[in-house]
């Protein structure tokens, strides 16, 4: 006969590959903000440039299904319940979309601009979103792979120059 603790572990496992347990515990944290929100406090004013950002968030967010962070956001934030229109963002940031694909967000195209842009396309952004595959989950490896390997470059640099003053130290001596 299985223990109390052994039935807990397989309930876990279980839940947790078939990716309940991460939409549980979103959405419990969602509902502790909410019950322990005071709404008889006015939320301060949303800002234009504010309600911008939250709705690119927004996008980026609901497109990777974060749709619990993006509840939170909204009652968090105060955002509309409906999102805005795509073609209002797009006029609002005063930019215009090369890719037909608008089912990518516009912060991948906004970042595909940075990323990839020149310093004379400054006056306009071009919204590349097809540019950017969804996100690599090896991404942050690499770049931590990519920063230690700098780190490593950067401390043989210093090793040669130590060398160096050394040897160029011994040789004034003579």
């Amino acid at each position: 006969m299985a223990s109390v603790a052994e039935l807990k572990a397989v309930l876990k496992d279980t839940l947790e590959k078939r990716g309940v347990l991460g939409h549980l515990k979103a959405r419990i944290r969602a509902e502790v903000f909410n019950a322990l929100d005071d709404e008889s406090e006015p939320r301060p004013s949303l800002s234009h440039e504010n309600l911008l950002i939250n709705e690119l968030i927004r996008e980026y967010l609901e497109f990777n299904k974060y749709k619990y962070t993006a509840s939170v956001l909204i009652a968090e934030s105060g955002q509309p319940v409906v999102p805005l229109d795509r073609q209002f963002l797009i006029r609002e940031l005063n930019a215009f979309e090369e890719s037909k694909d608008n089912t990518i967000p516009l912060l991948y195209g906004i970042l595909a601009h940075f990323l990839h842009g020149t310093k004379d396309d400054i006056q306009s952004t071009f919204l590349k979103g097809s540019s950017l595959q969804p996100p690599n989950p090896n991404l942050g490896r690499q770049l931590s792979e990519r920063r230690q390997m700098g780190d490593h470059l950067q401390q043989e640099k210093g090793r040669r120059m130590d060398a160096e003053d050394a040897h160029a130290s011994s040789t004034m001596k003579r």
